[in-house]
């Protein structure tokens, strides 16, 4: 292991689970953290008491993003694939710690952005080639319905906390499409910009924020209006938002830059931007391509439900950066897999399995 490598997988002045303060010690978030390590067709499980990887279980090939139940027992995986196109998702038993089974997605393929649809066992699920939103019953391992976006890469989805919306961000089109998952229809695509690929509504419903990879910039959308309010220069290629629980700020992971921005959501103002801190490159620079390899390439973001940690998955470095949430800073570093990007989190705690007797 290399002197890089080390230094990534251990907390920055810290212990693990623990974060070092100037009054004594604060703990960690609870629950698992899920991490989809791409360029080895894995999911990590952490648990974040411990704050280190307890388990790692086999996925389909290059899973990009992750959903959970409700009861945070489950987890489904889109495997988009690699050179090859993807078609299924992977369940994973995440009190088991074992890919349950697939459910096959033919004849669409290349499945992204993944969101879990009310207490029952449905998912959503982008699908590229098909310019459509997949509705999945997991329990039937079937494709109940594949809503048509008519646009070129539908790749990311959120949903507006009463589920009445869903939206998809479109890379090719540089646009969102606004769903309506009762009348199981399109009901608007609204142009935001060139690469518009992360996607995140507000706690309250009212806006999308789109990050707009190859623009530059960040746009927010009036849900009920279909209409851009606010456009945001973002340079260093914007590749994923998350909004805060509270609803007051929202984080940009900047893929090519190796840099976090931080807005307030109220006055769309930039406040901070800082880097997290991780050690030089050193993951697999081929995950995006070669421009990126002087980066550490953050992409996937979580926040956890109380807010006060974030979780930043970097893609070409190999490891996820902690991110204190209050003073807005990284204040660790957790050890996945190999190209870590998609994140989830469940309330289950993944300890350690009791030994054997």
């Amino acid at each position: 292991m290399s002197g890089s490598t080390s230094f990534l997988i251990v907390w920055l002045g810290t212990c693990l689970g623990i974060v070092s303060g100037g009054g004594g010690t604060e703990e960690t978030a609870s629950g698992t953290l899920i991490v989809l390590n791409k360029a080895e067709s894995t999911a990590s499980l952490v648990d974040l008491a411990q704050g280190r990887e307890v388990a790692r279980i086999p996925t389909g090939n290059g899973p990009h993003e992750v959903a959970v139940s409700p009861d945070g027992r489950l987890a489904v995986v889109a495997d988009y694939g690699d050179q090859r196109p993807g078609s299924t998702l992977t369940i994973l038993d995440l009190e088991k710690r074992v890919a349950a089974r697939k459910v096959d997605l033919a004849p669409h393929q290349r499945p992204h952005g993944i969101v879990w649809l009310g207490e029952e066992m449905r998912v959503a699920v982008t699908s590229e080639t098909s310019k459509a939103l997949l509705i999945v019953d997991l329990e039937a391992g079937k494709v109940e319905k594949a809503i048509a976006t008519g646009q070129d890469v539908s790749h990311m989805v959120a949903l507006t906390p009463d589920q009445r919306f869903a939206i998809t961000s479109n890379i090719g089109s540089g646009s969102a499409t606004i769903i309506d998952l009762a009348e199981e229809r399109a009901i608007a695509n609204v142009k935001t910009g060139a690469g518009a690929e992360g996607i995140d509504v507000s706690p309250d419903g009212a806006f999308v924020w789109v990050g707009n990879r190859a623009a530059d910039t960040v746009s927010v959308v009036e849900v009920k209006t279909h209409s851009v309010v606010a456009t945001l220069p973002c340079k260093g290629f914007p590749i994923r938002v998350k909004l805060t629980p509270n609803g007051k700020h929202a984080l940009v992971s900047c893929a090519k830059s190796g840099e976090l921005a931080l807005f307030d959501a109220a006055t769309h103002e930039e406040l901070k931007r800082f880097k997290t801190t991780l050690a030089a490159p050193g993951g697999d620079a081929s995950t995006l391509g070669g421009e990126f390899a002087t980066s550490a390439t953050p992409i996937g973001i979580l926040i956890h439900p109380d807010g006060k940690r974030a979780w930043v998955a970097h893609a070409n470095a190999d490891a996820i950066a902690v991110i204190d949430c209050e003073k807005w800073e990284p204040v660790g570093s957790l050890s996945a897999g190999k190209g870590p990007d998609g994140l989830a989190w469940s309330p289950l705690q993944a300890k350690d399995p009791a030994p054997a007797r």
